[in-house]
């Protein structure tokens, strides 16, 4: 297989999700790797920076379920 057949079966095991900053509010966009079926990771907010953890529950593609909570 070609560079590019790896390229797309990676990008159609992504999702993305409109979350809220447990913090400030502001709505933005997630991206998921839905590959990993059930994830716990922290990441930063696009727009006051502060960090929040982020739980999903995925199947390939699809996101099933997704908490955010501030520390």
């Amino acid at each position: 297989m070609g560079p590019d057949v790896w390229q797309f079966a990676f990008r159609t095991m992504e999702a993305s999700e409109t979350v809220r900053c447990p913090f400030c509010g502001q709505d933005f966009e997630l991206v998921i790797d839905t590959s990993i079926a059930s994830q716990r990771f922290t990441t930063d907010c696009d727009v006051c920076c502060r960090p929040f953890e982020v739980v999903a529950e995925c199947e390939p593609g699809k996101i099933l379920g997704l908490e955010v909570a501030g520390n």
